[in-house]
């Protein structure tokens, strides 16, 4: 009979199952069907992993990129005799310490930095020219470099001799102490050294000529100036070096992990010194293990094998001057 109708109600969708889902009720489960696994984060869309991905891919595009930054090297003529020292403290310690500077390249405004304003002056004082650099030239001269938009030519770094090292410091009314490095290859390291040896006053490094870094542009960089400040000198052959550093009346202290001497009770610190690091894991060769008058340790806990060359120097260097410290305020009292 009409008015007698029923509302049938929700149908539903045949092969539905009734009743509860397991989880969520099932709603993300089924909202991921057909969507496979997450993708790894490097392709995911806007995600700072794909982004960095896809600068490499475009600059790997470039099929000519390195060959024009190996045309843009070739166009500035930079010579084997030569090198190329970048970021902004670097070249203002070098400028400041009177290296001679044979060109500059400049990526952005001296207005902006006293450093490089500094670098400028010096340059004009050398009657070097300033030139304006792309920050794809400093890229191409730097190879690859932090730069922050700014780069000197500098001549070859000229090296010491140790007994000039030795005789510099006593001319200066000075008790020497010197650092000798073994086998350590690491620029990184050497220029983390040098800034120790800066900061807690030694004389100079000494270096051997094989299986060693040298005073590069990385050293500089690493050694935030230092390398304008303390000298380094190049030996042929480190044991006979040290060997002649003895007869000079030096001590030659080797930093050893297990050396029983720990290095704050060293006796001899505040006499004529030579701190003598090996490379990190090897150690002292045997040949300068042997050279040493003792073997001085950096205690350590015992969860930890060895520490790292220029850190190991560093904290010894500071003990050395702390030691060093400690005598002449007894003389003094005296």
């Amino acid at each position: 009979m009409p008015g007698n109708e029923q509302y049938p109600g929700a149908k539903r969708r045949p092969g539905s199952k009734k009743g509860a889902t397991k989880g969520s009720g099932g709603q993300r489960r089924r909202g991921l069907e057909g969507k496979g696994p997450t993708p790894r984060a490097e392709n995911r869309v806007g995600h700072p992993k794909a982004r960095a991905k896809a600068r490499a891919e475009a600059r790997a595009a470039q099929p000519n990129h390195a060959k024009q930054l190996e045309r843009i090297r070739r166009r500035y003529e930079v010579g084997a005799d030569h090198e190329i020292l970048c970021g902004r403290n670097a070249v203002a310690e070098a400028a400041y310490a009177g290296v001679p500077i044979s060109r500059v390249f400049m990526a952005v405004s001296a207005e902006s930095d006293e450093r490089l304003g500094a670098v400028v002056r010096r340059a004009a004082l050398l009657g070097a020219p300033v030139l304006e650099a792309t920050r794809l030239d400093l890229e191409a001269l730097t190879q690859g470099a932090v730069h922050q938009g700014v780069a000197i030519e500098v001549p070859a770094y000229d090296y010491a001799e140790a007994i000039d090292l030795l005789e510099r410091a006593r001319a200066q009314g000075r008790t020497p102490l010197l650092i000798a490095l073994d086998q350590v290859t690491d620029p990184h390291n050497l220029g983390a050294i040098l800034r120790s040896a800066g900061a807690f006053g030694a004389d100079g490094v000494i270096i051997p000529e094989r299986r060693s870094a040298g005073v590069n542009a990385t050293v500089w960089k690493v050694s935030a100036g230092a390398a304008a400040r303390v000298r380094v000198a190049r030996e042929t052959n480190l044991v006979r070096t040290l060997g002649r550093l003895k007869k000079e009346g030096c001590f030659v202290v080797g930093l050893d992990g297990r050396g029983e001497t720990p290095i704050e009770g060293l006796t001899v610190a505040d006499a004529p010194l030579v701190l003598v690091t090996g490379a990190e894991g090897a150690g002292l060769s045997r040949l300068v293990r042997e050279s040493c008058d003792m073997l001085a340790s950096v205690p350590i806990a015992a969860t930890v094998e060895s520490l790292n060359a220029a850190v190991a120097t560093g904290i010894s260097l500071y003990e050395v001057a702390r030691l060093r410290r400690r005598a002449q305020e007894g003389a003094e009292r005296a």
